[in-house]
């Protein structure tokens, strides 16, 4: 049946409402992604600003912290250079020896040379290593130690006293710029080093290395002052005359350290070789028996601890 002119009127007239509520209906579907496109946008470029700000100061807290690691790298570098300068063998072919009056041994050993081997700094992890070693070739030593409250350390300084070896005074902290700023100063460390073995050992000790030893460079007071304060408190120090060379090169091999031990042996009566007992100092554990059987089977030698009749060999004259 053919539509009449009004039904075919309405009809068109629906299709065009239709028309419109889609047209309608994509603007609305349109705007609305246009602006959650646009909030989303703006939320992105605002976060980003907000990650590159961060992201640079990021690289800026890494690059002050890398300067600030640089720096102490290099303070410590400047500082362990400084210190391992103070331990090279140069004027100690010209060390004074101090005669010790009322030696009967004396005597007894004439004719024979006594080799002292000295370790400074410890104790420390390869202390025990050490003992052995030294056990191992009945011979004794003598250790000029700091000051370490850990616990792990008091049964190393008992066990340097107990198996007979001798107990010196080195300092307790180490600190040169602390101990070398007055008489007052360097006495207070040394002091509080003394009391502490004591308390620990129950030896009293009274021999002592000067860190650095008595010609070092770096103290602000006179060190014939100090030297004058150790014999006020009958006190006695001892530098060295050989040196084994761990103590400037942190790298240096076993057996350099051997050769720098023995090379020049044969020129002294009574030597004094200086070594290190650190933990670093691994190399220095590894020579020792190689040094040990060298120094053994030299004639008329043989290694000793200091003692009340050991002559002082001393950088810098008690006069």
């Amino acid at each position: 049946m053919a539509q009449t002119d009004a039904e075919q009127g309405d009809e068109l007239a629906q299709r065009k409402r239709i028309r419109r509520r889609l047209r309608l209906l994509m603007f609305i579907v349109l705007f609305s992604t246009t602006l959650i496109l646009t909030i989303l946008c703006v939320f992105l470029g605002v976060r980003l600003r907000m990650i590159k700000k961060e992201l640079r100061d990021t690289l800026a807290m890494i690059d002050e912290m890398s300067a600030m690691d640089l720096m102490e790298d290099t303070e410590e570098y400047t500082v362990n250079q400084a210190e391992a300068a103070l331990y090279t063998v140069s004027g100690v072919d010209e060390s004074k020896r101090t005669e010790v009056s009322g030696k009967d041994s004396v005597q007894e050993d004439e004719g024979v040379r006594k080799v002292y081997l000295t370790f400074d700094d410890g104790p420390s992890s390869n202390t025990g290593r050490i003992l052995d070693i030294l056990a191992d070739y009945d011979v004794k030593a003598t250790f000029f130690v700091v000051g370490k409250e850990e616990e792990e350390y008091q049964a190393l300084y008992k066990r340097i006293v107990e198996e007979g070896h001798t107990l010196a005074m080195h300092s307790y902290s180490h600190k040169y710029n602390e101990i070398y700023q007055s008489v007052d100063s360097y006495s207070a460390d040394l002091s509080k080093l003394q009391e502490f073995l004591y308390d620990t050992t129950g030896v009293w000790c009274r021999y002592c290395r000067f860190p650095g030893g008595s010609s070092n460079t770096v103290s602000r007071v006179d060190m014939h002052e100090l030297i004058a304060y150790l014999d006020d408190q009958d006190m006695s120090y001892f530098d060295w005359n050989i040196s084994s060379g761990d103590a400037v090169n942190s790298y240096i091999s076993s057996s350099d350290i051997v050769r720098n031990c023995t090379a020049n042996l044969r020129k002294y009566e009574e030597a004094i070789i200086l070594m290190h007992d650190a933990s670093e100092k691994n190399t220095t554990v590894e020579a020792l028996p190689k040094l040990i059987e060298t120094i053994q089977a030299m004639e008329d030698t043989k290694i000793v601890p200091i003692t009340d009749d050991t002559e002082r060999i001393h950088h810098i004259s008690n006069d």
